[in-house]
């Protein structure tokens, strides 16, 4: 008798798949359960990154209280630098998966740290639907997904010409998007390559935004213009300052199932 042949009383391998999938879909990806950290994760995070961004880069972060610490999310960010992910992941407190370039994987230690870190690889050339429906199916799985929206490092560390593909993933899984300003990255190692400079690193988390009403450009391209107008804005606030850390008054943050809210 073949494997592939269900035995008695059994389901189908694709019924099973179905009938999980229906169940993931039951119940909004946002408000599923957010996967644990490994262990892994957590000793590459406190024993490697956090050093690096705490002390090495004098890293401070504001806006915690604005990350929904259970559901899916679209995390949004600037990007300048090859360090972007593995920082963005430990100051935000949860595990972000992150769709990244395969060619990273292939660098030396920031290879293994990102994938630890929950990065994974897409490949170039490889179809913008095979990358959306892998970030998807980890929405479904509650994870937070991270989205450079330029696509590519910018040397000015600013958001130039955003992509909608952050905005997208949010339609189709009905799930917040989060912006996020990473500070000076580009000038500790930006696109350029060279040396590195140990100057500081800051990053500004926003206040979600919610998933676009619809698959539609134009509501795409509302969600994707939001997001980059308060990127550019915190990064204009600039370095966060002590001040900043002892004044936070912190809102909630925005329910996961994705009500209206003005970023």
């Amino acid at each position: 008798m073949s494997n592939l042949t269900p035995r008695p009383g059994s389901r189908p391998v694709n019924a099973v798949k179905r009938a999980w999938r229906r169940r993931l879909r039951a119940e909004p990806p946002a408000l599923i359960r957010t996967p644990r950290p490994s262990l892994t994760y957590r000793l590459i995070s406190y024993l490697l990154v956090f050093p690096i961004y705490r002390l090495l880069f004098r890293g401070r972060t504001a806006g915690n209280g604005h990350v929904p610490l259970e559901g899916a999310l679209v995390v949004v960010a600037n990007h300048g630098s090859h360090i972007d992910p593995p920082l963005l992941g430990h100051a935000l407190g949860r595990p972000v998966a992150f769709m990244a370039k395969a060619e990273l994987f292939r660098v030396p230690l920031l290879g293994a740290i990102i994938r630890a870190c929950g990065a994974y690889p897409v490949a170039r050339g490889a179809s913008d639907r095979e990358a959306i429906r892998t970030a998807t199916d980890r929405l479904e799985e509650g994870w937070a997904i991270g989205v450079f929206i330029d696509g590519t490092r910018q040397r000015d560390g600013r958001v130039n010409a955003p992509q909608a593909g952050a905005a997208l993933l949010a339609a189709r899984a009905g799930v917040p998007l989060l912006p996020v300003a990473i500070i000076n990255s580009h000038r500790a190692l930006g696109p350029g390559g060279g040396r590195l400079r140990l100057v500081p690193v800051h990053i500004r988390i926003g206040t979600p935004i919610a998933p676009p009403p619809s698959r539609r450009r134009p509501d795409l391209e509302a969600a994707t213009a939001a997001c980059q107008q308060q990127i550019n804005a915190l990064l204009e606030q600039g370095l966060v300052s002590s001040s900043d850390l002892l004044s936070a008054r912190v809102p909630d943050a925005l329910p996961p199932s994705g009500a209206d809210h003005d970023p």
